[in-house]
């Protein structure tokens, strides 16, 4: 019986370390907002249906807000839909105007 009280004591310290597995997937490593906001600005610039905008970007907390002027009415969704498909951008605040 004495025998077996090191081998069941070094069971029992080595018990808390077998549950430090985790099957929960890593998060994602979050985008700096500096970051999103060039990635936004250089999407709007390569679209071709943007052409003559005058687009402002921010972002706070990966909300993106756009803000300025846009040739038509179309380019005001254009811009909030090419904004959103930017990795990072959680949301998009669109008060873009008609020139």
């Amino acid at each position: 019986m004495i025998r077996c009280i090191p081998v069941l004591l070094a069971v029992l310290a080595a018990a808390p370390l077998a549950g430090c597995v985790s099957n929960v997937p890593a998060k994602e490593v979050a985008i700096d907002d500096g970051t999103i906001t060039a990635d936004v600005r250089q999407a709007l610039k390569r679209d071709p249906q943007l052409p003559e905008s005058d687009i402002d970007v921010n972002t706070k907390q990966g909300i993106v807000r756009l803000s300025g002027f846009v040739a038509s009415a179309d380019s005001v969704g254009v811009a909030a839909s090419v904004a959103r498909t930017v990795k990072g951008v959680r949301s998009v605040r669109n008060d873009l105007r008609l020139k």
